[in-house]
């Protein structure tokens, strides 16, 4: 440093400097551009009103996520430690930016310099997250009562749908999954539930880039949707 230059500019050139290096970690560790992640903290400070983590209830009040009939799943997600590539299990009270942007990469579209074999990894990632979001207890298995409360909370956004009807629904859907999985299952037999290697038989041939975006970020990165596009 000169002994002219202002201290407060070293300190702020310093603070940036560390910063960018930090950066450069995170996007070897998400697949984001610098530019993305910075972006990216933009709208986390503005999600947390400037504070190092955020809760629940700040991901919950997005106006954007209010009419999403899975919202409750996608803002439980993000606490959930299996989607921040830490191999850990269990939820978590508040989380802080690594962990926020580590659970934003499971939505990240493939690039043009993307191998085959990356957007393979890519889809296989994607799809784990999706599974994560039912498996709620983390035992690898969808079971039917956990299939049976996420379908009731996706026709309860109709209003037409009673209680009954949808339970009924999620337990002929399930029926088919088994009849699909273990089409030699004698009629007495339990079906455990969905597995991930059913799960990935399941969604086979599904486009997933299509089907899971993040716009409530205001950034250009990938709004948690389901059905087909219509684009």
């Amino acid at each position: 440093m000169r002994p002219d230059a202002p201290r407060g500019t070293a300190a702020m050139g310093a603070s940036q400097t560390r910063n960018e290096h930090k950066y450069h970690d995170l996007a070897d560790k998400s697949g984001f551009s610098l530019e993305q992640i910075e972006n990216l903290y933009k709208r986390f400070q503005q999600l947390s009103d400037n504070e190092e983590t955020i809760s629940r209830e700040q991901l919950d009040s997005i106006p954007s996520l209010a009419n999403n009939p899975i919202k409750k799943q996608i803002v439980e997600a993000f606490f959930d430690k299996r989607n921040q590539h830490h191999n850990e299990v269990g939820s978590c009270g508040e989380i802080g930016f690594e962990q926020f942007l580590m659970v934003m990469s499971h939505f990240r579209p493939p690039s043009l310099k993307t191998t085959e074999e990356e957007k393979e990894t890519m889809r296989k990632v994607k799809l784990r997250f999706l599974f994560n979001m039912h498996d709620t207890d983390n035992d690898g298995i969808i079971t039917l009562v956990e299939y049976r409360k996420v379908v009731e909370e996706l026709l309860s956004k109709s209003g037409n749908i009673e209680q009954e009807a949808a339970k009924a629904i999620a337990d002929a859907a399930m029926l088919e999954v088994a009849s699909t999985n273990v089409p030699h299952m004698a009629p007495d037999d339990f079906y455990e539930g969905i597995t991930f290697e059913h799960f990935e038989q399941i969604l086979k041939g599904l486009e997933m880039e299509s089907r899971m975006h993040i716009r409530f970020l205001d950034v250009d990165t990938p709004t948690l949707r389901c059905g087909k596009s219509t684009s």
